[in-house]
């Protein structure tokens, strides 16, 4: 094995597919000079994910796939956790009570923990501040956010991204 580990070819092209794919349906813009720049940065990012030794790991090769369907819900509760900002900022009270709070990562890899980490800190009213031996430190803008993180659908998903 080579120092940054073995690629299988159709790994290789699965990650390009997926990233090319992403990046048609988020960018919306299909200009030459725009889809050229899609191409050069979705074959950079292979390039270093090859560097990186990514394609080692075989249980994140098996997380592709199950990847879309993430993205599908976790895009749905961005969009719900914006209209609730949303609404707390247009209220003329400003009902927030911001809150820390620790969760334990149900993921067992780093990436998985990482994965849930950018998930939280993604969604408006949450920031993800610190993550240490599967522990994350979470700032959330109301205790609603709080409790409902500590429920842990938001890690179970993650954590079932990462499960055959």
């Amino acid at each position: 094995m080579s120092q940054h580990g073995e690629a299988q070819l159709p790994a290789v092209l699965l990650l390009l597919l997926v990233l090319a794919v992403s990046w048609v349906l988020w960018s919306g813009l299909y200009k030459p000079l725009l889809l050229g720049l899609g191409v050069f940065s979705c074959l950079l990012s292979v390039y270093m994910a090859l560097r990186m030794g990514f394609f080692r790991n075989q249980a994140m090769m098996s997380l592709l796939p199950r990847l879309p369907g993430y993205w599908w819900w976790l895009l749905r509760e961005i969009a719900r956790s914006s209209v609730e900002v949303a609404r707390i900022i247009l209220k003329p009270s400003m009902p927030i009570s911001p809150t820390l709070v620790e969760l334990a990562s149900q993921a067992d890899s780093e990436a998985g923990q990482v994965i849930l980490g950018n998930s939280i800190t993604l969604s408006p009213g949450t920031v993800t501040l610190d993550l240490h031996e599967g522990k994350l430190l979470v700032h959330c803008l109301t205790r609603d956010t709080a409790r409902e993180l500590q429920a842990g659908e938001v890690s179970r998903r993650a954590a079932a991204l990462e499960r055959n």
